[in-house]
C-alpha cells in the first residue's frame, strides 16, 4: 500500500477542516436560521462539497472491508449522493411548483455535461503532464509505469461492461426528446439498466488497498474495528450533512440568481453540479498525475453510467412523490438540453469503445464543452448536438467492433463477473 506523504497527522487535520467547513450548514438547518441568499448558497455549497468529500472517503475506505455488490454500489450511490440530493429535491419540489420542472432537468443535464466535457479531458491533461515530468531513471510512480513515449489514456478490459451499458443508456436517453418527457417508462428502462450493469460488476472480488491514495489509503491501516467505526461515521455525518444541505443550497440557487440578476437555469445547471462532482474530479485527476489512467477515467466513467441511469430513471419518481404526475414534462429547452447531453453522450461512448482515449479527442470533446458558454442559444445547441453525433456516428461506425465487444460484455457480464475499477 502507497501512503504517500500523508501522517497520522495531516490526515487527522483534513479530516477537522472537512467537518468544520460542513458544520454551518448543519447548524443553520437544524436551527432554521436563514441567511441572505448569497451567503446561504456559500454556506450550505461548502457544506455538499464537504460532505462529498467525507462520503467519499468513507467509500473508498470501505473497499477494504466489502466485496462484490455491495461495496459496488456503496461506491457508486454514495460518491454522487450529494448530486442525487440537490437533483432529486428538485424534481419533488416540482411537484407542487412547476417552475422548478426546469432546474430538476437543468441540474442533471449540467452533472452530466461536465463529467464528460471536462472531467475526461482533465484526467487525458493530468496524464500528459504527468508523463511529460517524468526523467529517465525516476523511481516509479504509482503502480503502473506506462512506456515513455505514451501520452495517450489507456482503458482496460474491465471497462468493456461500462461501455456497454452506457450505450445502451445513451440510446434509451434519446426517448425524452421525442417525447417531451421523462415518461415512467423511460424510468423503468434506466433502472433496469441500472440493476444490470450492478448485477453484471457486482461478482468482482473485494479492492485491494494498495488502489488507494490519500486519506482512505492512511485510513485503511487501522484496525479492522476502528476502520469501521471511522468508515460508518463517515458515511453517517456526510448523509446528515446532505440531508441539512441540499434543500437550501438548491433554493439558494434559484434566490440568488434572481438577487443578482442571474440566469437562474445557468447557475442550477453548472454551479450545483460543480461543487457536488468536484471532489470526484480532484481524485481523478490525482490518479491521473500517478500515471493511473485508467483508474482515473474509469471513476469517472462509473460515476458517468450512474447519473445516465439511475438519477434520469429516478427523477420522475421524486416528481410523483412531490405531488406531481408519474412522467416528468421538459419544455423546449429543457429537450434541447437532454438532446444536447445524449448527444455528447453517444461521442463520448464513441471514444472510449477502443479503450484509448486520445488527447485530440480530449481537446475536442473540451472545446465542444466551452463553445456553449461563448455562444450561448438555442441554434448553438442544436448546432453542437448535431456535431457531436456526426462525429459520434462516424467513430462508431469506424470502430463497430470494438462497439460490438462492449455491447457482448454487458449482454454476458452477469455471468463472466467482470469488476470495473469501482
Amino acid at each position: 500500500m502507497s501512503v504517500g506523504t500523508l501522517s497520522r497527522d495531516t490526515v487527522a487535520v483534513r479530516i477537522a477542516v472537512a467537518v468544520v467547513i460542513a458544520l454551518p450548514a448543519v447548524v443553520l438547518r437544524l436551527t432554521g436560521v436563514h441567511p441572505p441568499p448569497v451567503a446561504s448558497m456559500i454556506l450550505f455549497g461548502a457544506g455538499v462539497v464537504s460532505a462529498a468529500v467525507l462520503l467519499l472517503w468513507a467509500a473508498e475506505t470501505a473497499r477494504v472491508d466489502m466485496s462484490g455488490a455491495l461495496a459496488l454500489a456503496l461506491l457508486a450511490l454514495i460518491a454522487v449522493l450529494p448530486e442525487y440530493a440537490v437533483d432529486l429535491y428538485f424534481a419533488y419540489a416540482a411537484g407542487s411548483r412547476p417552475e422548478y420542472t426546469a432546474y430538476a432537468a437543468a441540474n442533471m443535464t449540467g452533472a452530466n455535461r461536465l463529467l464528460v466535457g471536462v472531467g475526461w479531458p482533465l484526467v487525458s491533461l493530468a496524464f500528459v503532464l504527468a508523463v511529460r515530468r517524468r526523467r529517465p531513471g525516476r523511481h516509479r510512480i504509482g503502480r503502473i509505469q506506462p512506456p515513455p513515449q505514451r501520452r495517450d489514456v489507456r482503458l482496460g478490459e474491465r471497462h468493456r461492461v461500462e461501455l456497454g451499458f452506457l450505450a445502451i443508456a445513451a440510446l434509451i436517453a434519446f426517448i425524452p426528446t421525442l417525447t417531451g418527457e421523462i415518461g415512467w417508462y423511460v424510468t423503468v428502462l434506466l433502472i433496469a439498466v441500472y440493476v444490470a450493469y450492478m448485477t453484471g460488476i457486482g461478482r468482482g472480488a473485494a479492492e485491494g488497498v494498495d488502489d488507494l491514495i490519500g486519506v482512505p489509503a492512511r485510513l485503511a491501516m487501522l484496525p479492522r474495528l476502528r476502520r469501521r467505526q471511522t468508515t460508518w461515521l463517515g458515511f453517517a455525518f456526510g448523509a446528515l450533512v446532505v440531508v441539512c444541505a441540499a434543500e437550501p443550497f438548491a433554493n439558494a440557487l434559484v434566490d440568488t440568481g434572481t438577487v443578482l440578476g442571474i440566469d437562474r437555469f445557468l447557475l442550477v445547471q453548472w454551479l450545483a453540479p460543480l461543487a457536488s462532482e468536484a471532489p470526484e474530479l480532484i481524485v481523478a485527476t490525482v490518479f491521473a498525475w500517478r500515471l493511473r489512467d485508467g483508474d482515473a477515467i474509469g471513476i469517472l466513467l462509473s460515476s458517468k453510467v450512474n447519473q445516465w441511469t439511475l438519477l434520469i430513471g429516478t427523477l420522475p419518481l421524486a416528481y410523483r412523490a412531490g405531488g406531481g404526475a408519474w412522467s416528468l414534462p421538459l419544455d423546449a429547452r429543457q429537450i434541447e438540453e437532454v438532446l444536447l447531453t445524449a448527444a455528447q453522450t453517444v461521442l463520448g461512448v464513441a471514444m472510449l469503445v477502443n479503450l484509448s482515449f486520445l488527447r485530440i479527442e480530449a481537446a475536442l470533446l473540451f472545446v465542444l464543452f466551452a463553445v456553449q458558454f461563448a455562444f450561448p442559444g438555442t441554434q448553438i445547441r442544436l448546432v453542437l448536438a448535431g456535431i457531436y453525433l456526426a462525429i459520434g456516428f462516424s467513430l462508431l461506425i469506424a470502430r463497430h467492433r470494438d462497439l460490438g465487444e462492449c455491447l457482448r460484455a454487458a449482454v454476458v457480464s452477469p455471468t463472466r463477473g467482470v469488476s470495473p475499477t469501482r
